[in-house]
């Protein structure tokens, strides 16, 4: 069987390794020293200034639009995980979808400032697949607006655009380090603020709200990550190298071998050192899709519609049509992509997938 991606195990020994000094510490949550370690290790690796490691993915936007948007109206991609838009509709703000840029697959910064309207409070737009967002438009607008932008970074570990971290980009960013991620705690993520006295609310809103023992200097949740996943991520990193190389050499061949007259993928934004991260396919008809998949998947491959459905079509939210999302979303399946995928494996993949669109 070929699923459509991998967790990367380190070597076992490793993760022991960091678990007998979490037996040794007896200490299991509540920023441990493997905590400490893990964020002063990620500060350097990804070259940014700030970074609190969190429980999950979904926990940073959520604490960060508690913050910055306030009950209001957030602008938002309908392409992306549902994760993106619960998180607005949790925090009781009301996301407003604005269409995407049918080659780069991100929000369409050409569509934001005609969305804003006096309710709204915050920008919350996704780096797809990995791929920037509009950077420059889009805070160009938020700061004409006053608005605050919140990017969910996910798919981003890694990332870097015009040379900097994509993570020291909008008032927060958010990273996913869930088992399925190119980097992983096992389940956890990060938050990204370089503004101190934000992080400052930020950091105490992912502890309950803590002052101290006893004091409180407002509303938190717990979005604390353990010992236990930090002991991954310290076994994960020093693999960094070798799985983005891995990565990279499945993408590159995809892109060699598949049929692009009839296919296309997404686009890179210039200036973006990409990490490989998904190999989205988008098909000429979602007929032709679902030939496909039903074909890899006759042969034990496992591919997957993902992002699917366009989130302004879910039952929960209001109506509103975007045209490019709900076609890229009924057309796009990401392919098998991870650590171990061998020659024979991907040609399998290839000559099915060109065969089915060939006839």
């Amino acid at each position: 069987m070929i699923p459509v991606t991998k967790t990367f195990f380190p070597p076992i020994e490793s993760y022991q390794s960091e678990l007998e000094r979490i037996w040794s510490n007896q200490w299991i949550t509540n920023r441990g020293e493997l905590v400490l370690e893990l964020e002063a290790k990620l500060k350097d690796y990804l070259q940014v200034s700030s970074l609190l490691l969190m429980n999950n993915g979904t926990i940073p936007l959520q604490i960060a639009l508690q913050l910055l948007a306030k009950n209001g109206e957030v602008i938002t991609t309908p392409f992306s995980y549902v994760a993106t838009t619960a998180s607005i509709l949790w925090q009781n703000c009301t996301p407003i979808f604005v269409d995407i840029h049918p080659e780069y697959l991100t929000i369409d910064e050409t569509l934001i400032e005609s969305a804003i309207t006096s309710k709204t409070t915050a920008i919350l737009a996704t780096h797809v697949f990995g791929n920037p967002c509009a950077i420059e438009s889009i805070e160009s607008i938020a700061a004409k607006h006053k608005l605050a932008v919140i990017y969910d970074a996910a798919h981003c570990f890694g990332v870097t655009y015009n040379g900097k971290s994509i993570f020291t980009y909008g008032t927060v960013s958010s990273c996913s380090f869930h088992a399925t991620k190119l980097f992983h705690t096992a389940e956890g993520g990060a938050l990204f603020c370089s503004d101190p006295n934000l992080f400052h609310q930020l950091y105490y809103s992912h502890n309950f709200g803590h002052n101290g023992p006893l004091e409180f200097h407002g509303l938190g949740i717990n979005g604390k990550l353990s010992e236990l996943q930090a002991a991954m991520g310290l076994a994960v990193l020093p693999h960094m190298e070798e799985i983005v190389n891995a990565r990279k050499k499945v993408v590159d061949f995809y892109t060699a071998h598949l049929n692009f007259n009839v296919l296309r993928t997404i686009k890179i934004r210039p200036n973006t050192q990409w990490n490989f991260s998904y190999y989205p396919v988008i098909f000429k008809s979602e007929q032709q899709l679902l030939q496909v998949q039903h074909a890899l998947e006759a042969l034990q491959i496992f591919p997957r519609r993902y992002f699917y459905p366009s989130l302004n079509t879910l039952s929960f939210v209001d109506s509103t049509l975007c045209m490019v999302s709900e076609e890229v979303a009924s057309c796009v399946l990401c392919l098998p992509l991870y650590v171990g995928l061998t020659s024979d494996d991907l040609m399998h993949i290839v000559n099915c997938i060109n065969h089915t669109i060939s006839t």
